[in-house]
């Protein structure tokens, strides 16, 4: 592996792990999938496109948050 990259599997802000948890379950709960948190993250009821929504809406939000960061707003 080259110098830098992250160990798979390996966080590297642990205390990230429930905001993005809250992130998940508030995007899903807007998408009104049947899901709830505390389920133990199993979503095999739902389709493999209604999860890659919510992944891609993560995904957009926090580019956002970064850039809003990096413009200092």
């Amino acid at each position: 592996m080259a110098a830098g990259q992250q160990t798979p599997g390996k966080k590297l802000v642990q205390k990230a792990h429930p905001a993005l948890d809250n992130m998940k379950y508030e995007i899903a709960s807007q998408f009104n999938l049947p899901v709830r948190q505390g389920s133990e993250d199993y979503w095999g009821n739902l389709t493999a496109r209604d999860c890659g929504r919510v992944g891609g809406e993560m995904v957009k939000r926090l580019i956002t948050m970064a850039e809003n960061q990096l413009s200092g707003q």
